[in-house]
């Protein structure tokens, strides 16, 4: 009957493991949102520029 009550608290032991590594994940995938769109805003104007200068530029055809 006691290895019944060991089998239980390993699972239990395991779940709270896999419970913490999940919020662990769930935290960084967070901030990792975060930091792309930061990038994103830090990005666009010098796409934006990007776009301008390479429509000004003429195309050659033939």
């Amino acid at each position: 009957m006691s290895w019944i009550f060991a089998a239980v608290g390993l699972a239990f032991a395991g779940l709270l493991v896999l419970g913490f590594l999940g919020v662990r994940v769930l935290l960084a995938t967070r901030e990792l949102g975060r930091e792309v769109d930061r990038i994103r805003r830090t990005i666009t104007p010098a796409h934006s520029a990007l776009n301008e200068q390479v429509r000004t530029i003429p195309s050659r055809k033939g």
